[in-house]
């Protein structure tokens, strides 16, 4: 069977007592990063065979990986930091085992857009998270999609891209949309930054932010909409 294994996103001590147990009971551990990987590995002191398995692979070793699966081995999936799957490598791999009656159980644990939805002060009753934006073709169409989004937003962006993002954000959804940047979560250095999207923009030019990145933007505010529509 194959057991999707969130890891940790930064503080090594964020990993459940039964992933541990099934990273030592796995024949092949599959990760991103063999390096990455074994840093993890070594700290719960797992000894087990690591394969790469990510978005440059993928398509290419997942028949290899199937046969495997279908002859009664046991994988255990895992990514640099967080849930497979959630804007990593993992889907593909599910559906074939689901094509194929292979077993697959997903670990809860780790994942990036959780704590930073719930610690961003923005409400988190309703929210629809959008990992990465397109980094060309449909980037315009996306945004124009979240102007008109009335439930919190979340995001994923790298440090070299934040700033143009949040500008961009900002002439789209509007300037003074409330917005929290949360900045290598669980990790010493870790920061979470609330203010108008384009405060935030400002801030982070003069400052130019490092590590790993999640956007919780407000939804769009409808109240005024619906009184103008029934002023009743």
């Amino acid at each position: 069977m194959l057991y999707l294994i969130p890891s940790p996103i930064g503080n090594l001590g964020d990993i459940t007592y039964r992933a541990v147990e099934i990273l030592h009971r796995a024949d092949v551990v599959l990760c991103e990063d063999t390096r990455t990987s074994s840093v993890l590995m070594r700290h719960y002191n797992i000894t087990k065979p690591l394969t790469p398995y990510h978005q440059h692979n993928e398509h290419k070793v997942l028949s290899h990986l199937i046969d495997q699966l279908a002859a009664g081995k046991t994988f255990a999936l895992i990514t640099d930091a967080g849930t497979p799957g959630i804007s990593d490598p993992g889907f593909l791999l599910v559906r074939e085992c689901m094509r194929n009656n292979i077993r697959v159980e997903c670990l809860p644990g780790a994942t990036a857009f959780v704590p930073a939805l719930v610690q961003s002060g923005i409400p988190s009753n309703r929210f629809v998270f959008e990992g990465f934006l397109p980094l060309k073709k449909g980037r315009q169409t996306m945004f124009k999609i979240l102007a008109e989004e009335d439930r919190t937003i979340i995001l994923y962006e790298s440090p070299h891209r934040l700033v143009k993002t949040l500008n961009e954000l900002a002439n789209y959804l509007g300037a003074d949309r409330q917005a929290a940047v949360c900045r290598e979560l669980t990790k010493m250095f870790e920061e979470t930054n609330k203010n108008t999207l384009t405060a935030l923009a400002a801030h982070y030019k003069k400052t130019p932010p490092k590590g790993e990145i999640v956007i919780v933007i407000s939804g769009k505010d409808t109240s005024r909409t619906k009184k103008e529509e029934d002023p009743e």
